[in-house]
């Protein structure tokens, strides 16, 4: 499976942003997508994964309420949808693929099997 990000970009704090993520080579049927991230200095953190399958969802605490993860089955692509957004949310954004999840795993970086190259959001205060 070939991810393929989209959709950072510069955004003043407060503001919206929404991130895709598109696969090429099969669908994401049977797969967990997840959304990690990961700022200057830090370490890669998870943001929000959904199962392709059904609407199980998990989202960070430090977005919840702010971001909202979504899937287009039609197009084979999952959303990032990222609203009220703060300075500490810049990072180059990453989606990834995880074969067959459970709940437990979703935010477990080394269980998702495909990485796509990541897209940069900067957050301006």
């Amino acid at each position: 499976v070939q991810l393929q990000a989209s959709g950072g970009g510069l955004v003043q704090a407060g503001g919206s942003l929404r991130l895709s993520c598109a696969a090429s080579g099969r669908t994401f049927s049977g797969y967990t997508v997840g959304w990690f991230r990961q700022a200057p200095g830090k370490e890669r953190e998870f943001v929000a994964a959904a199962r392709w399958a059904d609407a199980s969802t998990k989202h960070a605490d430090s977005v919840k309420g702010r971001f909202a993860i979504s899937k287009d089955r039609a197009k084979n692509t999952v959303f990032l949808q990222m609203n009220n957004v703060r300075p500490e949310d810049t990072a180059v954004y990453y989606c990834a693929a995880g074969w067959s999840l459970i709940h437990g795993r979703f935010g477990d970086a080394p269980a998702y099997n495909y990485w796509g190259q990541g897209t940069l959001v900067t957050v301006s205060s």
